[in-house]
């Protein structure tokens, strides 16, 4: 509806990119009954291809739109996925670079975006849509379609993409990537091409385009006829069970589902995007699932009979490569997607997961079995107790789940921890016992290293927007620490407190681990096994961190590293602690389902050959795709 101040007839003259930034700026999102900046800034790096013109029109608007100064690309779009978990995917951030490799650095972001279904907008520059001075700098030319260009690699890894050839395109390719950002069913990155030339071109732009708009995400009523199915099946359930996923939280459907739970008295297993849906103690609350999951919950999925799937899409790590549950249990999935509630011929409900949870509890009149609900708490019981011993230290050698036991008595329970792919997630993600909902973040759906620090900082920008006082704590293994650690810096910087807790074991200890597991020897994963270098050597992160402007120290054992946390938790600065663990030793060796993996047929190894046949000795648990 147009204001009465302007009429339908009004234009303003803008270049492309100056009516981009000046139309993000007017967006506004409902949250809690607070109207909200939709987009909390964005992280650029500028070159050609994004400095002159969208540059130009960022300096204006700094308050509205902060720009933080990546270091890294890839780290950039880490960054803006911490910041959209952190919120719940409700806000997001933009990330702008140069055209060429600046761009290219991207692609991985958006997949674990794409992944983890996050919004991210992508504002990337291009080749000039005259072709004028083609071959420009950094082009990659294609010889049979001049149209056919490096930007083309987004479109298997976003939801929405466009290059905008002419500036009138913008009135509706921008409203379509924030629809499709915000939209529960198709969340993901969007990506906009930028061709450098067209940046600059003007165009007369309804004035109304431009007038404060303020979003509200929708939920999807289920279907009244899926509902009822859904009812008359949990109905015959003897031995139920809910698989709780990360969507219950960005539907802001905890208690819908911790009060479904309770009131059917349905045993609750998490995911590893839905850590945190309900607190350790909640004698509900069974466990992890999956490969890197607990016994307790493990336990009750290879005997429930009946599965309802809440905001979940069931990825390999949560179903054991589909051996985690009997093959005659039926599922039930609850998801706003589509298709994801089809998957491994479940009885979909699509809708919204605290309208489901609502409607199925308003007409089921049903509890599961006491001995069923015991069953499934002795069991929790007994992986408490492993926990406990697995976390504690003494007169054994120093472990990821050792450092996590010791964060996780010491630490505020509104602190937020994120770990990211390696041996860290599945240690956290076993061995964490949540303190408050929706504080735990392991991005495990993309398995990107370099998150752990990226998409802290990410999370810490979001976290000071609402949470100024708690902290953003880390796990973060050499590794990852090796391949992308700028993001120290750019916490110091933008003066974003992080606590990375830097475990040190070696290399790459946990696809060692694999190796090692699957009959072959330790080769070129660990530095002391790599056939390259003569003389290795550990690297001074201690030194390396403090030379980004870190605080940092090291620690021997888990004892020196609390009173380590203690200080870091004291200080104003983001702080490093580095501990050494050992790569072979102090796994958490129990509670894993079955991981399918690509194992040597035929090999002159007679330990790979016994390897293979044990691997495949679980694949008759696998449920084919029912």
């Amino acid at each position: 509806m147009t204001s009465p101040a302007t009429s339908a007839s009004d234009t303003i003259t803008l270049t492309t990119a100056q009516a981009i930034i000046k139309w993000l700026s007017n967006q506004y999102i409902e949250i809690d009954g607070e109207e909200l900046r939709l987009c909390g800034g964005g992280f650029g790096i500028f070159g050609h291809g994004n400095v002159t013109c969208l540059g130009e029109a960022l300096y204006n608007v700094q308050d509205e739109l902060p720009l933080y100064r990546g270091q890294n690309e890839q780290s950039m779009g880490f960054a803006a996925a911490g910041y959209a978990k952190q919120w719940l995917r409700q806000r997001f951030m933009f990330c702008t670079a140069s055209a060429g490799p600046g761009t290219s650095n991207l692609v991985t972001a958006a997949g674990l975006a794409h992944a983890n279904r996050l919004p991210m907008l992508l504002l990337c520059g291009d080749t000039f849509l005259t072709r004028l001075p083609d071959p420009v700098l950094q082009q990659m030319e294609n010889f049979n379609d001049p149209t056919f260009g490096v930007n083309d690699a987004f479109k298997p890894v976003v939801r929405y993409w466009d290059r905008i050839t002419h500036p009138a395109q913008i009135i509706q390719s921008l409203p379509n990537a924030i629809a499709t950002m915000l939209d529960p069913a198709d969340c993901g990155p969007a990506f906009l091409g930028l061709p450098q030339d067209v940046q600059g071109w003007t165009y007369d732009y309804p004035a109304v385009f431009f007038e404060k708009k303020v979003h509200r995400i929708r939920r999807q009523t289920p279907d009244a006829a899926e509902i009822a199915d859904a009812i008359a099946l949990l109905k015959t359930a003897e031995r139920p069970m809910i698989i709780a996923g990360g969507g219950v939280q960005y539907s802001r459907a905890v208690d819908e589902l911790t009060g479904f739970a309770e009131a059917h008295q349905i045993p609750v297993v998490e995911t590893i995007a839905g850590r945190a849906n309900m607190l350790a103690t909640h004698p509900l609350n069974i466990g992890p699932i999956g490969v890197t999951g607990s016994d307790s919950a493990n336990a009750i999925a290879a005997k429930a009979d009946v599965i309802v799937a809440v905001g979940t899409r069931l990825q390999d790590f949560t179903t054991g490569s589909w051996t985690a549950f009997a093959k005659d249990a039926r599922f039930i999935s609850i998801n706003t997607a589509r298709h994801d509630a089809g998957k491994h011929m479940s009885l979909p409900v699509v809708g919204d997961a605290k309208l489901s949870l609502g409607a199925l509890d308003a007409d089921l009149d049903y509890a599961a079995p006491a001995d069923w609900v015991g069953f499934a708490q002795a069991e929790r019981q007994k992986w408490d107790a492993y926990v406990e011993d697995n976390v504690s230290y003494g007169n054994r050698p120093n472990s990821y789940a050792q450092a996590i036991g010791v964060v996780n008595a010491l630490c505020d329970k509104r602190d937020r921890v994120v770990a990211a792919a390696g041996g860290l997630p599945a240690e956290v993600t076993a061995n964490w016992r949540t303190l408050d909902q929706g504080t735990v973040d392991v991005e495990f759906g993309f398995s990107c290293m370099g998150y752990e620090l990226a998409g802290a900082w990410g999370a810490r920008i979001a976290q000071m927007e609402r949470e100024p006082d708690q902290d953003t704590i880390t796990f973060c293994g050499d590794g990852s620490y090796m391949m992308l650690n700028s993001d120290i810096y750019s916490s110091v910087l933008s003066r974003k407190k992080m606590i990375v807790m830097l475990l040190d074991n070696g290399g790459f200890a946990v696809i060692n681990k694999l190796q090692n597991n699957t009959g072959n020897e330790s080769f070129n994963n660990l530095i002391a096994d790599c056939p390259t270098v003569p003389e290795p050597f550990g690297v001074d992160f201690v030194a390396h961190a403090a030379s980004m402007g870190a605080e940092a120290e090291k620690v021997s054992n888990p004892a020196e590293l609390g009173e380590a946390f203690k200080r870091a938790k004291a200080s104003d600065k983001t702080y490093v602690i580095v501990m050494d663990v050992d790569p072979y030793e102090g796994w958490t060796t129990e509670g894993h389902a079955w991981w399918e993996v690509g194992t040597p047929h035929i090999t002159d190894s007679d330990r790979v050959r016994a390897a293979h046949v044990d691997w495949e000795a679980s694949r008759d648990k696998q449920r084919k795709g029912v």
